[in-house]
């Protein structure tokens, strides 16, 4: 067998390991596929300031690119013991037997799996070695007509014995055999159909589907407490201004699943505990029966660089989180409300920002629809003024009141503050940096953040010259962003444009630029232009 065809079949039996492996995560649950597994293990075991240089280089997409790395890997590594397989059989199937063994490491570090989440690695694995050996099997068959017969010289008594024949190649029984092309491909293609098969059939039990359906029966009761009406001059409509509400498809994502957990509403629980008089468990229909608040919240994430995209607002409903924590009743000396995701992420909340008065929220639904899938359906947290890892986790299912000095949340150990509330930043959205602009009147324009302060003030000022003050937007409250606008004649050359912003407590936010670790980035954003 040449080295290309045992690089194929290492390919197609390596998609039959991870299609097999797809179908069993699809019964037992699907983090528990070995990809996800692995890149989930990536995931923590990687340095901060690797996964601050992962978000900043690929945003929102850096999880397709471990994912996809992960999968150019395995693949690199299946063509190659494919290669050695033709070689002889038991080294190809001893390498995936090792990459099982990572694989099953991998899953059993993960916090939401048990025994039974190895079963798709070690399924898969078992799948992919068979299919290897009947490809490379396949593909060696005997040859009875090719071989060259000799005559050779016998003696009478042996003239009617079969002549012999004397193959090219020989098996290690003696057997003639060939590489046969044909055979190889009809049984790629076999092999490449229960690959596809197993993975779409995989996916279709991992519940997206039915998830999907469930969130599309979520009907929501009206807000016992409706949001205050948005100003008609919050949104300038200046082109390429953020709007003041930013529509679902656009909202950022940052969270460490690398598959969206897929949580049927009917299923969903939440349970507090811990340093509490009476422990509460809710279900969905428990907590929709509840009085719900609308509310206008911008989030931010705390890798969000200056002048960074890691930020949106959008219209809330939920439950008071202080509404759900008053039933169970918190004790005098909690400080620290420590969530827990349905995938194992945990992040920490100070429990007085939660309970003093502001629009904390176990939300069920975002910008009229209920909870997008990526957003944390069926329900998440919602805090204003928090950044959002110690604040803001999607498909929420536990919360145990304890203290600070007692538990550390998810990213705590891995260098980053315990308590997070988010500085005061603003961005240029119009003109973007390396625009080239005609002299005369153009507008500046752009957004600014303050949660749970407000913005009072945005300055802003073109090559280090006197700061002006800038147009403000309305808001209907502290909680969300604020629009701004100044105009600008500008003339020809090139310009550097600075904005700083001032919060409602008189604090104008600093010069000194720092990286967004261990609690959030500062320094005023800054774009340069050129004018002809």
């Amino acid at each position: 067998m040449p080295a290309w065809a045992g690089a194929l079949a290492g390919l197609v039996a390596g998609a039959v390991a991870l299609g097999v492996a797809q179908l069993a995560a699809g019964v037992v649950g699907p983090q528990t596929f070995p990809v996800v597994a692995v890149g989930d293990a990536t995931v923590d075991l990687t340095p901060a300031p690797v996964k601050d240089f992962a978000i900043r280089t690929f945003g929102e997409n850096d999880k397709a690119v471990l994912v996809g790395g992960v999968f150019v890997v395995l693949a690199g590594v299946a063509a190659l013991l494919g290669v050695l397989a033709r070689r002889r059989l038991a080294y190809g199937v001893a390498g995936m037997a090792a990459f099982g063994v990572v694989g099953v490491l991998a899953v059993l570090t993960r916090p939401d799996t048990g025994l039974t989440g190895v079963l798709p690695t070690v399924t898969g694995v078992a799948a992919g070695a068979w299919a290897l050996s009947w490809l490379v099997r396949r593909a060696a068959r005997v040859d009875e007509a090719s071989a060259v017969r000799s005559p050779v010289r016998v003696s009478a008594g042996e003239r009617d014995a079969d002549p012999v024949e004397w193959p090219a190649v020989m098996r290690g029984g003696g057997e003639p055999v060939v590489f046969d092309r044909r055979r190889l491909l009809t049984g790629v293609a076999g092999g490449v159909v229960v690959a596809g098969a197993a993975t779409v059939l995989g996916r279709q039990l991992g519940g997206r589907q039915a998830v999907d359906a469930a969130r599309l029966g979520v009907t929501l009761p009206k807000p016992a407490t409706p949001a205050r009406p948005v100003p008609a001059g919050a949104d300038l409509r200046i082109g390429g201004l953020s709007p003041f509400i930013t529509p679902n498809r656009d909202f950022y994502r940052v969270d460490t699943a690398l598959v969206v957990p897929q949580v049927d509403p009917r299923d969903w629980t939440l349970r507090i505990h811990g340093m509490v008089d009476r422990p509460v468990e809710l279900t969905f229909d428990d907590l929709l029966r509840m009085p719900l608040t609308e509310a206008d919240v911008t989030l931010t994430c705390v890798s969000n660089e200056v002048g960074g995209d890691l930020v949106g607002n959008a219209r809330w409903l939920g439950v008071r989180m202080a509404d759900v924590l008053r039933r169970a009743g918190l004790r005098s000396d909690a400080d620290m409300l420590l969530s827990t995701s349905s995938d194992g992420f945990t992040c920490g909340t100070p429990a007085d920002v939660v309970m003093d008065g502001r629009d904390a929220l176990f939300a069920v639904a975002m910008n009229g629809e209920p909870l997008p899938l990526d957003h944390g359906f069926p329900v998440r947290q919602v805090v204003p003024g928090l950044y959002g890892y110690v604040s803001a986790t999607k498909w929420v299912v536990d919360i145990k009141v304890t203290r600070f000095d007692q538990d550390q949340a998810y990213w705590t150990p891995r260098g980053w503050a315990a308590e997070g509330p988010i500085k005061t930043q603003s961005r240029i959205d119009v003109p973007r940096s390396g625009a080239s602009l005609r002299a005369g009147d153009t507008t500046i324009a752009g957004v600014a953040w303050a949660q749970h302060v407000g913005v009072d003030a945005v300055e802003v000022r073109v090559d280090g010259g006197q700061w002006r003050q800038a147009r403000l937007a309305e808001v209907p409250g502290p909680d969300t962003w604020r629009q701004w606008s100044i105009d600008w004649a500008a003339t020809p050359g090139s310009h550097t444009i600075e904005v700083r912003a001032t919060d409602a407590s008189g604090r104008t936010q600093t010069e000194q630029p720092a990286p967004p670790a261990p609690d959030g980035a500062t320094g005023w954003h800054s774009v340069t232009v050129q004018v002809a």
